[in-house]
């Protein structure tokens, strides 16, 4: 099979990455995409580097004995944890992380007040106190670390609530004291839930998520390397999870209104 025309193969622990597919399928409709969700092992954002590092490197060796031509880790917490040992693991197809957005929100004004949402284990990562070191001088930046968040809406929960009140428990303290200019959603599931984060931040509050930058990563990337479907009709996208039940899931989040 010419290389091209092999499917992308989106991962994440769960059903978040998603946030990030329909990025990639707005701008490259003609891809096939795979994607899959680990939701039995999740969430990643409680477990030790090690697990995580050992749970995502496994995946992606089943992926491409399956056949791809691209990887994304859709997922901040797998991206910290074993985006440098894929890359040299698989050195022959692109290998594309995500990161929180903390650029654009950092450089949107004259030193603004970003608040970063993340998990506990990414806010902790090393990688992801380096990319806030890198801005330190750009903007006050605060990371706040949501446990718990990525769950509601693993449970499919968008807006209920219990939900409404976790998020004004979790932000409002932030809100009143930091009167922040942005929010940093640093969690692929969080943009599922970015009309309630909203609704409480207030519409002044600019909101950031790592999404739509992937995406054009690897459009870049499948460009440089030749690697772009020659296809003229529309791609597809099919849906493989550790929890088969999330499947109809998936496919609801793919069309949701964030």
């Amino acid at each position: 099979m010419d290389k091209r025309n092999l499917p992308i193969t989106f991962f994440d622990s769960g059903v978040g990455g998603i946030s990030v597919l329909r990025e990639a399928v707005a701008l490259m409709p003609r891809e096939n995409f795979s994607y899959f969700g680990d939701s039995a092992n999740a969430p990643y954002g409680t477990k030790s580097v090690d697990e995580i590092r050992s749970l995502t490197l496994s995946h992606a060796e089943r992926f491409r004995r399956q056949g791809t031509k691209a990887l994304v880790i859709a997922c901040n917490t797998a991206t910290s944890a074993a985006i440098s040992s894929l890359r040299e693991i698989h050195t022959d197809i692109p290998v594309i992380g995500i990161e929180p957005a903390l650029k654009p929100a950092a450089l949107m004004s004259e030193h603004p007040t970003v608040i970063v949402m993340a998990t506990p284990l990414t806010v902790s990562a090393a990688k992801f106190n380096d990319l806030l070191g890198h801005y330190s001088d750009k903007a006050d930046v605060i990371p706040l670390g949501c446990p718990g968040l990525m769950e509601f809406v693993e449970d499919g929960s968008l807006d209920t609530p219990r939900l409404r009140n976790y998020l004004q428990e979790l932000l409002r303290p932030y809100l009143d004291k930091c009167s922040p200019d942005a929010i940093v959603l640093g969690c692929t599931h969080y943009p599922f839930v970015k009309p309630l984060i909203r609704q409480i931040a207030g519409e002044n509050v600019r909101i950031f998520d790592g999404g739509p930058g992937t995406a054009r990563e690897l459009q870049r990337r499948l460009t440089q390397e030749g690697l772009l479907t020659d296809r003229t009709s529309k791609g597809s996208i099919t849906f493989d999870e550790s929890l088969p039940e999330k499947i109809d899931l998936c496919k609801k989040l793919l069309n949701a209104r964030i």
